[in-house]
């Protein structure tokens, strides 16, 4: 069964916001859509102009969507208006009367679109009847080098966890110390790591899903203080001399012409997003595959540290922020959110 995907970019244009929508609009994306548009009214977005054009279907809970999010505007004195929508769009508007509610007219106009050099998006040739075929989904927008960095929500994640384990089933397949790695050891890591404090998960995006990195803070004002994260911290200290930093609970990139790029964008961003200076990350000694992935990303290997619980002293590996001049370029393809 292939899953229905939506991308949501924002681009904020002084008190209003265009939103421009890139897949399906059903029971899987609708609640990241329903985030991304409550996100804009907590924001103060006075006027969130919804561009559809690349949006090939919307069902009636997307509908249903729409329409309550376009009251809760009301109630605020901001507006919701949708913009060129496909043939089956239009016409569930029309079967609905929902039309004039929703829909803008040729009047208003549409905000500008996020500049070529910046976000590229392509429809699909439509059919016969104006609508889009299930054979022809529209690509999602992607940046001018084909890879976009965006940070998920908690509901995103959750609808792309799948995703992620295959990924990082993929990113280790036929290597050395593949037997330290399952799906199910992903999968677990992903959810005890989504509950800590600070929690951030970001992936890399071409027309696919090619890189993934998530990690909590600990130290000062990051994580507990207690146990395990004492010792953490603790042992990082004396090493580094730092006492706040990223623990980097999985960090996985496709076989992919950029993949080194694409990793050490990734990481660079985790931490410009948790505001720390250094990254950490905990390896069996014997994770061989582990190891060479994460020397090949500029990672140093500190050695293994003794006195952490659990059967086997682990490895400490740590990557320091880049300065800001190495890192020029990058700043403008992350999306938060």
């Amino acid at each position: 069964m292939v899953l229905s995907r939506l991308d949501i970019h924002r681009r904020n244009r002084g008190e209003g916001a265009l939103v421009t929508l890139a897949g399906e609009i059903g029971p899987a994306t609708a609640p990241l859509l329903r985030a991304a548009l409550e996100q804009c009214l907590r924001d103060g977005v006075t006027v969130i102009d919804v561009d559809l054009t690349t949006v090939g279907s919307c069902d009636a809970r997307g509908l249903d969507l729409f329409l309550s999010m376009s009251r809760r505007a009301g109630r605020v004195q901001s507006s919701l208006r949708l913009h060129n929508p496909c043939a089956q769009i239009t016409r569930l508007l029309a079967v609905t009367g929902s039309t004039s509610l929703l829909l803008a007219t040729p009047t208003d106009p549409l905000p500008p679109a996020v500049p070529r050099d910046l976000l590229e998006t392509a429809s699909p040739d439509p059919s016969a009847d104006g609508t889009r075929t299930p054979e022809a989904h529209p690509r999602r927008p992607v940046r001018k080098d084909g890879i976009r960095l965006r940070r998920l929500t908690r509901w995103q994640i959750e609808g792309m966890e799948e995703d992620i384990a295959d990924l990082a089933m993929a990113s280790i397949a036929d290597t050395p110390g593949e037997s330290f790695h399952d799906r199910g050891k992903c999968l677990r890591r992903l959810a005890v790591s989504a509950r800590r404090p600070g929690f951030a998960l970001l992936v890399a995006e071409t027309t696919v899903l090619v890189g993934c990195a998530y990690g909590f803070p600990v130290g000062p004002n990051g994580s507990g203080r207690r146990g395990f994260d004492r010792l953490l911290q603790e042992s990082v200290q004396r090493l580094t001399a730092c006492a706040r930093f990223v623990v980097l609970t999985q960090v996985v990139a496709h076989p992919h012409a950029q993949r080194r790029d694409i990793a050490r964008r990734l990481q660079q961003h985790l931490l410009t997003d948790r505001h720390t200076t250094l990254g950490v990350v905990l390896l069996h000694p014997a994770d061989q595959a582990g190891h060479a992935a994460f020397e090949s990303w500029g990672w140093q290997n500190m050695g293994e540290v003794v006195g952490l619980p659990g059967p086997v002293a682990p490895c400490v590996l740590i990557l320091p922020l880049e300065s800001p001049s190495q890192q020029t370029g990058d700043q403008d393809d992350y999306c938060g959110r």
